[in-house]
């Protein structure tokens, strides 16, 4: 038993467990490709924030934002995602499509909310919200 316990912890601490946000992003990626989804960047930061995933869904370039969460007891994770993050993921996803030329490209953003229990080794739901909510911006220009 003690040799059990020697190697589980070196284990831990050779390979240390993600960050739930990380772990939520993962899992949101795998979970997205076998829909088909080709995933074209993950962790995007260039601007004053970040976007998870970027996806191509057919035709249609996908900003993906992933909320994970340890439970529900405070809210469903894609209630996260409000008025000012659509805002803030609007004007980094219109700078990838500039950066990109891709700004003839249709686009969508879709939010994948993710429970994942403490202690878990999977997630206990995964929920893919496609076009969750429509481009926002200064003005309501991009609606």
């Amino acid at each position: 038993m003690r040799l059990r316990a020697i190697l589980s912890e070196w284990y831990r601490r050779r390979f240390p467990e993600k960050p739930l946000g990380r772990r939520g992003e993962d899992a949101a990626a795998r979970y997205l490709r076998r829909k088909g989804y080709k995933i074209v960047a993950r962790g995007d930061r260039r601007g004053p924030g970040e976007l998870d995933l970027v996806a191509v869904d057919g035709r249609t370039v996908v900003f993906v934002e992933v909320k994970t969460r340890a439970d529900a007891e405070h809210g469903h994770p894609a209630e996260a995602v409000d008025r000012a993050k659509q805002r803030r993921l609007t004007r980094l996803a219109v700078t990838f499509l500039k950066r990109h030329r891709l700004l003839e490209q249709k686009a969508r953003f879709d939010v994948v909310a993710i429970i994942w229990p403490k202690g878990r080794r999977r997630p206990a739901s995964i929920e893919h919200i496609k076009n969750a909510f429509d481009a926002v911006g200064e003005g309501e220009f991009f609606s």
